[in-house]
């Protein structure tokens, strides 16, 4: 049986990062996936460009049962170290909207540089593998594997969550946590776009592909970005945000003109020039489709002067507070990440390790820790594979 000092499950985001900075310490690493490629959701990331970080991480832009305790390994590895190693490696890169950074070439370049680190600190990667057995030893944990057998002192399951099952996504990460006693944090999909029943989705078929700049409300948790109509329902940067607050039975509450008081501005348009239709006017702020289906919606006729500053009202919260109430998500097909996960009331926060079960650490999405969308679930990968990697 092969030995090991340390062996990493999952060739991810986190599980190369953990292994890279074991290896930096001298230990021996074994890092496994069942995949044939390492880091495959970096890869389609970011529409193949990878949002590797985001400049504005914080333990604000997190979610978890425990929202401190991200706080130790994010401030311990920051995106300014991550951002730092980029910049020493030569990778082009920019900046899109709310402090997103993204390659300017291709995803695969962050790869690379994962792979190549690895390589340099002797990090050994066995791919097409799967793990069918885990089990403690003396020294550490005996794995069976599907060419074989390892033993470790050290195992960090660096899994993931449950998203995109179609790359291989498995519940492996949270199936291993129970066997050794940890709790779980329910799951779900999260950075998922939100789907209508049939009747909601007949009314609005002719909307599918418009996009809109909205903001997007759950209780007191809002958004503002884009929103896209889709032909399952809603989907977009907003969407896709407050879908890790939304709980099925809720409402959502949309202003599709946030920068506008709608009210004034029809008012206006009334005085100045009452023969005009409100869908003219309506259409002068929203895309062409939305502002007709709006004036269908209300079933409102007549021109500007034929209508009351009460059916102008009513016209001004059907944009700017539509409440609508979904009745699910898109599901874990095409969630970006996976919310709840290990419960991090039985991690260290600083090493990641099991607190009952020394020499074992979960890192990354595998965790109850998920950031909003936009590079934060890349950085929690890098800060919490960092930390396990200082120790394991």
């Amino acid at each position: 049986m092969e030995q090991y000092d340390v062996v990493v499950v999952g060739a991810g985001a986190a599980g190369m990062m953990c292994a890279i900075e074991a290896g930096k310490r001298g230990r021996s690493v074994l890092i496994i996936d069942h995949a044939a490629a390492p880091g495959e959701k970096i890869r389609i990331s970011g529409g193949g460009r990878c949002n590797f970080t985001n400049i504005h991480t914080s333990p604000r832009q997190f979610i978890s049962q425990n929202p401190r305790f991200c706080i130790s390994a994010l401030s311990r590895y920051t995106q300014r170290d991550f951002i730092a190693w980029i910049d020493r490696s030569g990778i082009a890169y920019h900046e899109k909207t709310l402090g997103q950074l993204f390659c300017d070439g291709s995803a695969r370049e962050i790869i690379d540089l994962l792979t190549t680190e690895m390589d340099r600190h002797h990090v050994d990667l066995s791919l097409n593998t799967v793990v069918t057995d885990v089990a403690r030893s003396a020294g550490g944990f005996d794995l069976r594997l599907s060419h074989g057998a390892v033993r470790c002192a050290a195992l960090v399951v660096a899994s993931g969550g449950k998203s995109i099952p179609k790359m291989g996504a498995t519940g492996f990460g949270y199936e291993l946590a129970a066997r050794f006693g940890l709790n779980l944090v329910e799951t779900r999909p999260a950075l998922v776009p939100l789907t209508f029943q049939p009747d909601v989705l007949e009314r609005l078929k002719p909307l599918a592909g418009v996009a809109v700049d909205a903001i997007v409300s759950h209780g007191k948790t809002r958004f503002e970005e884009a929103m896209l109509f889709t032909h399952r329902g809603l989907s977009g940067p907003a969407i896709l945000q407050i879908s890790s607050f939304w709980r099925e039975g809720d409402e959502i509450t949309v202003a599709m003109l946030p920068g506008l008081n709608l009210l004034d501005t029809l008012r206006a348009a009334r005085a100045s020039n009452g023969r005009q239709a409100l869908q003219t006017v309506l259409a002068a702020h929203l895309p062409k489709r939305l502002a007709q289906l709006l004036v269908e919606e209300q079933a409102i006729q007549g021109n500007l002067a034929d209508l009351s500053d009460k059916v102008l009202a009513r016209v001004d919260a059907a944009v700017n507070a539509w409440r609508v109430r979904p009745n699910g998500s898109e599901g874990y097909r095409t969630a970006e990440v996976t919310l709840g996960g290990v419960d991090t009331r039985d991690l260290d926060s600083r090493t990641m390790e099991a607190k009952a079960v020394p020499g074992l650490y979960f890192i990354g999405e595998v965790v109850d820790v998920t950031g909003w969308l936009g590079g934060y679930n890349f950085q929690w990968a890098w800060s919490s594979g960092w930390s396990a990697g200082q120790v394991v």
